[in-house]
């Protein structure tokens, strides 16, 4: 049977683009599904905001009249503009183990690209570096992280045999509740706090915590700004990226550093809910929201999604205070293990930060690149 491409262009074939991964992940042991309400939000331009400052495409791959396969293709003509580049991206890219299905859709998006007037092509890469950005190559069978990729191997082969080739690699690192820190990190921060100039905060309530995370991802803006593929959040997307992320935010497992009246630094981690959103299979009821609450309050390891500190503090030791407030409280409430965010491949610094204290990195994910002309 030949293959189709069909560009998503109503609800129903929208739908389809967003359920085709469960079937693609079927027999998929580890696969750590989205919930379905929360991708049917994402992909709709009237409720996601990223929309209205890039061109973006859909498409679904058929094998005779059976889905095989999904990619999308983003131009961010802000980002573009910023960086002075003619680059396009690939993302949420997913297929059967079907070098040809993999291969039509690349093409596809490649020459959509091009008929953009796009010189080059980056992914898996979504509207910003808070989406899923990079395959996992190595890692397969550990726990699966929320807002990452979860692609089976294959992946990996099928994109390079198109010819593209690393732009990026991104790490993950583990370590333990017991992990021994240096004597001097105490006194690191003893000196941040008893300066009196910085103001720990922690949080009891998602009501004392809610008035600052706009400030803290207007710190996001700030401080992520020469990292690849970052454009500034909106105000608007800030409300946008707070309402997906509030539900399971636990307050206490947020720490944040004033200076004044000001944000000068934070950590955010979230518990791994990857048992309870398997189990839920992406769904919020029956009974999916029970299982995802379960996990949110019985998770042993701890997730940590984003953290920052103000340019022109950095390397002062509000890392150091942060962290070590975090990993008491995770100690007093029963996590025991914690696991990073993605760090940069080339961020040597904290690199040599986490496997100085005997982290072991867990996950690599890559991002890809290609050019068109």
């Amino acid at each position: 049977m030949g293959i189709e491409i069909q560009v998503v262009t109503d609800k129903n074939l929208l739908s389809e683009f967003v359920h085709l991964p469960e079937q693609i992940h079927k027999t998929h042991k580890n696969w750590l599904p989205n919930l379905i309400v929360d991708d049917l939000n994402f992909f709709n331009p009237e409720t996601n905001t990223s929309f209205s400052h890039c061109t973006t495409i859909l498409a679904i791959a058929y094998r005779g009249k059976i889905p095989a396969g999904r990619i999308m293709g983003i131009i961010h003509h802000s980002y573009n503009k910023l960086k002075n580049e003619k680059i396009g991206r690939f993302g949420f890219f997913d297929c059967y183990e079907d070098p040809e299905v993999a291969q039509k859709l690349l093409l596809f998006i490649e020459d959509w690209c091009k008929e953009q007037g796009m010189t080059s092509i980056a992914g898996p890469y979504g509207f910003s570096d808070k989406d899923p950005q990079g395959f996992l190559i190595e890692g397969f069978e550990d726990t699966p992280l929320i807002s990452t990729l979860c692609n089976l191997p294959y992946m990996v082969r099928f994109t390079e045999n198109a010819g593209y080739y690393k732009l990026l690699d991104c790490v993950t690192y583990r370590f333990n509740k017991s992990i021994l820190l240096p004597s001097i990190y105490g006194r690191v921060e003893q000196r941040v706090l008893g300066t009196k100039r910085y103001k720990l905060l922690s949080f009891k309530k998602k009501s004392e915590l809610e008035p600052f995370v706009v400030p803290i991802l207007r710190l996001v803006n700030e401080s992520y700004s020469e990292l690849y593929g970052f454009f500034p959040l909106s105000e608007t997307e800030m409300k946008e990226f707070a309402k997906r992320y509030m539900p399971v935010l636990r307050p206490k497992y947020v720490k944040v550093i004033m200076l004044d009246d000001e944000v000068a630094a934070f950590v955010v981690g979230i518990p791994n809910l990857a048992r309870g959103l398997q189990r839920s299979g992406g769904r919020i009821f029956p009974f999916g929201w029970l299982y995802i609450l379960q996990s949110l309050y019985q998770s042993k390891q701890l997730d940590l999604m984003l953290g920052a500190v103000k340019p022109g503090h950095q390397g002062l030791g509000l890392e150091v205070t942060m962290g070590l407030a975090l990993l008491e409280t995770a100690r007093q409430s029963g996590i025991e293990t914690i696991e990073t965010h993605l760090i940069l491949e080339t961020n040597h610094k904290m690199r040599s930060v986490m496997e100085r204290v005997g982290a072991k990195m867990t996950k690599r994910f890559r991002v890809y690149q290609k050019n068109l002309s």
